[in-house]
């Protein structure tokens, strides 16, 4: 499966659009990051567990849009994009989205 932020794959041809793929996931911080995360914001520096946390969300969002786009018989995403949200104190949903498509080569 090829994910790109383009709308076009270079030496690939779209020969179906799919449609609109999506995954998701929502997170909520947990006591101990918050406690360790305000001791960073007086101190200064990168709060590691925060970035780890968005890290595995990030890559979770993209496998569920893969997997849609593989459901629905695409073989490649493009224009894809990434979004957060705040839906509540302490909880965030990241969403990744694009265009699956059927390509193949030039």
């Amino acid at each position: 499966m090829i994910l790109t932020t383009d709308s076009a794959i270079h030496g690939k041809r779209i020969v179906k659009t799919v449609g609109l793929v999506r995954g998701n996931t929502i997170r909520a911080r947990n006591v101990g990051r918050d406690i360790m995360a305000c001791f960073k914001n007086l101190v200064g520096g990168e709060i590691s567990d925060y970035t780890k946390l968005m890290g595995e969300s990030r890559e979770q969002a993209l496998d569920r849009m893969t997997e849609e786009a593989e459901r629905l018989g695409a073989n490649a995403v493009v224009a894809v994009r990434l979004t957060t949200s705040m839906l509540m104190a302490g909880a965030a949903e990241l969403l990744a989205y694009g265009t699956a498509v059927l390509i193949e080569d030039e």
